[in-house]
């Protein structure tokens, strides 16, 4: 299984298209969860040309059920086209993967989301940054998620930390914290460590925002960070199999398949982009860690996502190809 695929949208996808956005907010259970439950995969794979309303709503398919913020703003940034980033010049839509910050967009038109844990995302160096979902997280949640760049990772507390990564020794959500306590208690781990090496950090403008209501430090003990590898597969030996990783638990999602719109050959669909699995566990653990009935909380983590999901579909269902 892999969380760290990397989705590109091509420049002429995000110019021809034209999508419309709607939410049912009446439905209980989205129709991204329907489609996991019916469907081995959740990319849509619609292959049949037709009138431009029916094209709109295929492409729709499956992220329309989310409860997101908006996609006006977006829909008018892509009309103006791109623009240069204000910090490095380079041309950007939305926002600057090599910044982390909005271009063409300003702070207040955007969902920003409070998070029940703090987030480290470790980005592999040779990826393109233009390809990484990571900068979703930081930028709707800046508050909450920190991008580091390999070789830099911080020192993790070993009670305390979880990393999301498949592997012989991983644990669902449901029994995470459970192997915490149960670590927390026992102390049999090893408490030496390497010492860091100097950060490299992404940082984005915010506001600062206290815990959210609903999350009480509790339910959460002693939970305090996960950690996300972001990279492609093939990379992610040498991420993963770092001393300063070593130790941690590790948690993985077994039944999630990607909504991605572009497969990689040989590949199972339970390979996700690194938005998507950082919104599949905090879903989880919303209902399964907090106990808590999921009212939507964390969707708009894919407010760019879902939109690229619907603009590059579009096209290439209005083009009659999957």
């Amino acid at each position: 299984m892999l969380y760290f695929r990397r989705p590109t949208a091509s420049k002429r996808l995000l110019q021809a298209a034209e999508p419309t956005f709607s939410q049912d907010k009446s439905v209980n259970m989205s129709s991204l969860d329907r489609h996991q439950q019916r469907s081995p995969g959740c990319r849509d794979k619609t292959t049949g040309a037709g009138d431009s309303s029916a094209v709109r709503e295929r492409a729709r398919q499956p992220l329309q059920g989310l409860k997101l913020a908006s996609h006006a703003v977006l829909e008018k940034a892509q009309q103006r086209g791109r623009v240069k980033c204000s910090k490095c010049g380079g041309s950007r839509m939305f926002f600057c993967y090599t910044c982390c910050s909005l271009v063409g967009v300003g702070v207040e038109e955007i969902p920003l989301i409070q998070l029940p844990v703090k987030i480290d995302i470790i980005k592999h160096p040779n990826e393109t940054d233009g390809k990484s979902t990571a900068v979703h997280a930081k930028i709707l949640a800046p508050n909450d998620v920190t991008i580091y760049t390999y070789p830099c990772i911080p020192e993790f507390d070993r009670e305390k930390v979880v990393l999301v990564f498949p592997g012989p020794q991983a644990v669902s959500v449901q029994d995470m914290l459970q192997c915490l306590r149960d670590r927390s208690t026992n102390r049999s781990h090893d408490s030496c460590g390497p010492r860091p090496k100097r950060l490299r950090t992404e940082e984005v403008q915010g506001s600062t925002q206290s815990e959210p209501e609903w999350v009480s430090g509790s339910r959460v003990a002693p939970l305090q960070k996960v950690v996300f590898i972001d990279s492609t597969w093939n990379q992610t030996n040498k991420i993963s199999t770092d001393e300063r990783l070593q130790g941690l638990v590790q948690v993985e999602l077994k039944t999630r398949k990607t909504c991605f719109w572009r497969s990689q050959k040989g590949k199972p669909d339970t390979y996700l982009a690194t938005i998507e699995a950082i919104y599949y566990f905090l879903k989880d653990f919303h209902q399964q860690c907090l106990g808590l009935e999921y009212g939507g909380e964390y969707d708009n983590l894919l407010f760019f996502y879902s939109f690229l999901h619907a603009v590059i579909n579009t096209a290439k269902t209005a083009a009659g190809r999957s």
